[in-house]
Parts: C-alpha cells; sequence; structure tokens
C-alpha cells in the first residue's frame, strides 16, 4: 500500500558546502536551497551521503538541519539525516532534530558492524520511538555492507511512523506493503515512478531539477526525459559521490567549495567528463 508522496516527489540529498578554510559555508548552503526551491525540489535531505556527514561534527550536522528548518523555502520539506550504526546516537541526533522542526528522518542501515535482522528491528525501533515524524528507512549495501531484502522491508513497515523506504538496490525495486518507496540511485527515479513510489532522494537534481520535475509532472515524457539524462547521472556518479555534483555545481558557479578528506576533488579527466554532460544537455 503507497503511503503517498506528502514528503514531496523531487527530494535534493543536498550538498554541504565548504568555505576556502574548509569550514561549512552556511549562506551558501542557504543559498543553495533557494536555488533549488526553484528549480523542481519539493524539499531537500540534509546530512545524507550526498552531504558528508560522516567527515562533519555533529555539531555542525545538526546545525545545518537547524538552519535548513530556519530558512526552509515556502512548501518544502526538510529531511534530516541521522542514521549510524550507533543506536543511541542515532536515536539523539534523531530527538533533536526532531525539535527543529524537520518533516521527516532518513535513517541508513547500520554500517560495519553488519547487525542481524533482530538487530536491525531492534535498532529501527528505538529510532521510531525517538521521534514523532515519518521515518525513511534507507537501503544502500554498496556502502552499508547489509542489504535489507523485501521481506525484512515488509516487517520493519509494521513499526508506527516507520512510513517510507529510500532503496539503493536497483535489484529489490518494488513496491512494499506498508512503506512508500523512494528512488535511492537516480537512474531509479523513473522506474520508481512508473510503479507508482513516491519519487526520489536524488543527487542530479541539484543540476538539472527542472527537467526531473517534468519527470514527475508529465508521466507521458518521462521516459524521454529520463533517456535525455542518463549521460549526466554517469558523470556525477564518474567518481565517489558527491565529488562529481560539487565539481557540476561549481561549474555552473554555485559556491560550493571543495570537499574534507578522504575525499578529494575531482581530476581533470573527472572534470572532463562532467563539463561535457553539462554542455550536452546545455547547462553550461
Amino acid at each position: 500500500m503507497l503511503r503517498g508522496m506528502s514528503l514531496g516527489a523531487v527530494l535534493t540529498a543536498i550538498v554541504t558546502p565548504f568555505d576556502a578554510e574548509g569550514a561549512v559555508n552556511e549562506q551558501a548552503f542557504v543559498d543553495l536551497m533557494q536555488h533549488l526551491a526553484g528549480h523542481g525540489s519539493d524539499g531537500f535531505v540534509v546530512c545524507a551521503t550526498t552531504g558528508e556527514p560522516s567527515t562533519l561534527y555533529s555539531a555542525e550536522h545538526l546545525r545545518l538541519v537547524e538552519l535548513a528548518c530556519q530558512n526552509r523555502p515556502a512548501g518544502t520539506t526538510v529531511i534530516a539525516s541521522t542514521g549510524s550504526n550507533n543506536t543511541r546516537h542515532a536515536c539523539r541526533m534523531t530527538e533533536m532534530c526532531t525539535e527543529f522542526g524537520v518533516d521527516g528522518i532518513l535513517s541508513v542501515t547500520p554500517y560495519y558492524n553488519k547487525p542481524n535482522a533482530r538487530g536491525i528491528t531492534a535498532h529501527y525501533r528505538e529510532i521510531a520511538a525517538a521521534t514523532d515524524k515519518p521515518v525513511i528507512l534507507y537501503n544502500i549495501p554498496s556502502r552499508a555492507a547489509i542489504d535489507l531484502p523485501n521481506s525484512l522491508l515488509t516487517q520493519l513497515a509494521e513499526i508506527d511512523r516507520v512510513d517510507y523506504v529510500k532503496q539503493a538496490n536497483n535489484d529489490n525495486l518494488a513496491l512494499i506493503d506498508g512503506l512508500g518507496v523512494y528512488a535511492g540511485n537516480d537512474d531509479l527515479f523513473a522506474p520508481v515512478l512508473d510503479i507508482g513510489g513516491c519519487g526520489g532522494i536524488l543527487v542530479s537534481s541539484h543540476v538539472a531539477g527542472d527537467a526531473m520535475r517534468r519527470m514527475v509532472d508529465e508521466p507521458e515524457k518521462r521516459a524521454e526525459i529520463n533517456s535525455s539524462l542518463q549521460e549526466l547521472f554517469a558523470a556525477l556518479f564518474v567518481t565517489t559521490n558527491p565529488i562529481g555534483v560539487k565539481a557540476a555545481l561549481n561549474l555552473l558557479g554555485h559556491n560550493v567549495g571543495g570537499l574534507r578528506l578522504p575525499l578529494v576533488e575531482a581530476d581533470g579527466s573527472e572534470l572532463a567528463v562532467i563539463r561535457q554532460a553539462l554542455e550536452n544537455l546545455h547547462l553550461l
């Protein structure tokens, strides 16, 4: 059963801009939110993978969520990514972000320590109890080293406030009874919409948000638009995310700065691929 699209269909996993010294650039973050809202985004997922949370201090992470809530453009939603492989930490971050006024919580599967199904279920019960907002499960086995099979997702849907899943395992793509489905990879956006899912938590919407908005609003043209964006999808992931999208944003004149180590900026060959994709779409 589909939960609906109350959080929005085009949710951008917004980057975290840094200044020349590597500090969080709060003004650039707010400016980018405003730009994205004017170009197709229904809302923002703050401090998800694309926002580099693994190299943010907790205070920086929380400040970005607070800043997003304070400066959200009218009609947009804010979803805080608060996942951790430390359940207590995830719950505390969830509690604090809920107090800021977020519209939802994104919670990645516990990575590295690889809990079994009973542990995963207990983990999400605690997180759901720490908020009165909808929780989006985040299944991304390429980074987390564990997968949430659809049978387990169906069981997790029975937890109060576990309402959605961000699916980044293309092999698992299906509607789940009790959960709204969001695409976790940009190339899954059209297929998710086609099967009646909620939309996507996206990266390419930073630079092609208007086109991705049209994929929602003009379903008869969805396949054509999706085909036209394949080169961009590949280019922005020519190396580890968010290296590509930050390079693209900087090429387009958005002051998002560099990355924090161990991530490094795009090299010459990667930059050429990104530039070519932007030029081919007449974005640059």
